[in-house]
């Protein structure tokens, strides 16, 4: 027989409540520190999807105001629209949106509920794989057309076009007279019987149809549908989408003259995969809003992957989620990674299991070594004592965060601009550089501050503005005598002006006397003195307020870009194991077979299936 035994509720709360998500030590801690990574990594997802609808704003905006002409000529029997119908042209718009190709359907998905939501309901996504045939493309096209005219507050309808779909022959016609249909249907519906979304369309909306991956679909699929559409083009308002990852000339490729004359295209390009990262990278990592970092390694592996892999911005933000929950997972202080007056709070409910793990802390022992002698043994051996220094240390390293990434930004607006780039073009790569080793110390910048030290007045005025925005823009009040200083140079600058005219006319006029000495001798003699004069010529005002300036910079870097391992208590913020993340990461499978079969329990994780060395 079979026999069931089930625990009591006594029993089922217990095993609940000591279930660990995180590690095996204690289950408040783990419970914890799940909630913080939960509620962390939920703030960035957020931060995530507003910057990527903001940079995919005006793509979609120019393809509904591309639809909805489409559609209006349609709608009001234009002449323009008569023309079209006449030669027989469909309307199509060809989206380039790069290489990327594990993006795409993101956006695709955004584009289909911004569509939905403004113009048309009837929205059908093809694939090149489904549709190996023209027939095949017909059963896709009107399943996935029949099932969005299906109308969820009414069981009857679903049933008729389930019976309908069924039945019907998946032709151009049939399509036609569906359409036909439903359109009448949805004029002759009662206002209170109306859907809520046909308030937001048109009359006779649109049916938009989007090759999802256009290179792969073959020629012969493309041109039988796209013939066979335009000969319906008067009755069925259609609208084609090709989504393009290489070229849009790739549609010239594929289609011959007489089969792309048949469409009306109008060119779509989306925001570069690179510029894409390089925003997410400005308002994930290089912000104060959230607490938790990432270190140089790890930050290098996420973007080497980036671009000599795939170059997809979402798989970048899924390794960044991945580095979240290892941090959490495997550092017992990220209890503390959290806001600055949660983190105060937490500090004080330390145990003291706890407060020995701060004092393990590499960073903190170097704190230690720094110190005299009566506060060291107060630090390893008060925990009340050790707790408000945490506190402080915490503080500190919430301060540095700040400052740091407005003197990165500053520092960024002298070094993009030189030549070859000696510091990196993206500011991304000027982090890693800063993060990797005191960078004044590299002959990058030495090289970057020679170069600065030759930049032209308009230049530096330029950079010197865009500096004073990002210190004004900063919440810290520290910057404000930088400010001061930094308006003072702009002011200097402005003097200039008149002093540099009254050296030019000098200049004129001893070039006017040296035109007119014909003698040889005289003419060589006056060469030797202007050599001479030259190499003893003194600095201009304009040289030594540049010198000045670029000399100020110089000591903002030194001061505010010391790299993150140099400061205590950083273990809590950063996460700098790159090894575990290429493991994740990288594919290795010889490796990972290797490793099942030599040891089972490093993926089982099951501790009677330990195998012992030789077993």
């Amino acid at each position: 027989g079979c026999f069931v035994f089930k625990p009591s509720p006594k029993k089922r709360r217990v095993s609940q409540k000591t279930a660990n998500p995180f590690g095996e030590g204690d289950s408040e801690d783990s419970e914890l520190r799940f909630l913080t990574c939960q509620s962390l990594w939920n703030e960035i997802k957020l931060a995530t999807e507003q910057v990527q609808e903001d940079l995919n704003k005006q793509l979609f905006d120019s393809l509904v105001s591309f639809l909805r002409r489409s559609h209006s000529e349609f709608q009001e029997k234009t002449t323009e629209w008569t023309r079209r119908m006449k030669s027989r042209e469909i309307p199509t718009a060809a989206l380039v949106l790069g290489v990327n190709v594990t993006d795409h359907d993101l956006t695709f998905r955004n584009l289909s509920e911004i569509l939905q939501n403004n113009i048309t309901p009837y929205i059908a996504f093809l694939e090149a794989k489904d549709c190996p045939g023209i027939k095949n493309l017909m059963q896709k096209l009107m399943g996935q057309l029949m099932n969005c005219s299906v109308d969820v507050d009414s069981q009857e309808d679903e049933d008729y076009v389930q019976v309908s779909q069924s039945r019907i022959r998946c032709s151009m016609t049939s399509l036609v007279n569906w359409y036909e249909s439903v359109t009448k249907k949805t004029d002759s519906e009662t206002p209170r019987k109306k859907r809520t979304s046909s308030s937001r369309h048109w009359q006779s909306p649109p049916v938009v149809v989007v090759f999802k991956d256009m290179e792969s679909f073959t020629t012969k699929v493309l041109q039988d549908f796209i013939v066979i559409s335009s000969q319906h083009l008067h009755e069925l308002p259609l609208v084609l989408i090709f989504g393009i990852a290489t070229s849009p000339m790739i549609i010239h490729s594929l289609l011959p003259h007489s089969v792309s004359s048949l469409l009306c295209i109008e060119l779509f390009q989306s925001l570069s995969s690179k510029e894409h990262l390089s925003t997410v990278i400005d308002k994930l990592l290089l912000t104060d809003q959230f607490p938790f970092k990432l270190g140089e390694k790890v930050l290098q592996v996420l973007i080497n992957i980036f671009l000599y892999h795939d170059f997809s911005v979402q798989n970048f933000i899924k390794g960044f989620q991945l580095c979240i929950v290892e941090h959490f997972y495997s550092q017992p202080l990220s209890i503390l990674c959290c806001q600055l007056v949660d983190a105060k709070k937490r500090v004080n409910s330390l145990s003291h299991n706890q407060c020995e793990n701060i004092r393990r802390l590499p960073s903190f022992r170097r704190y230690v070594e720094n110190q005299e002698s009566e506060k060291q043994v107060a630090l390893l051996t008060t925990d009340s004592y050790l707790k408000e220094t945490t506190q402080k240390l915490l503080e500190d390293l919430r301060v540095y965060h700040e400052n740091y990434v407005s003197v990165l930004r500053c520092l960024h607006v002298f070094t993009s601009s030189l030549p070859k780039y000696p510091l990196g073009k993206q500011i991304r790569e000027l982090h890693c550089a800063c993060l990797e080793h005191q960078v004044w110390e590299t002959d990058e910048y030495e090289s970057s501050l020679q170069l600065a030290r030759m930049l032209n007045k308009s230049d530096l005025v330029t950079m010197l503005q865009q500096c004073v925005e990002i210190f004004v823009s900063s919440s810290r009040k520290e910057f404000d005598k930088t400010v001061e200083k930094l308006k003072e140079f702009l002011t200097q600058f402005q003097k200039l002006e008149g002093e540099a005219f009254q050296e030019q006319d000098v200049s004129v006029s001893s070039q006017k006397e040296l035109q007119k000495k014909t003698d040889l001798y005289h003419l060589q003699k006056t060469l030797l003195e202007l050599k001479e004069s030259r190499r003893s010529k003194k600095l201009t005002k304009f040289e030594m307020l540049r010198f000045e300036v670029v000399g100020y910079i110089d000591s903002l870097v030194r001061n505010y870009l010391v790299p993150a391992d140099h400061k205590t208590l950083h273990e809590i913020m950063y996460f700098n194991t790159a090894s575990v993340l290429r493991e994740h990461l990288n594919a290795a499978p010889r490796i990972a077979l290797h490793t099942a079969l030599n040891n089972p329990y490093w993926y089982l994780k099951v501790r009677t299936k330990r195998v012992g060395g030789g077993a």
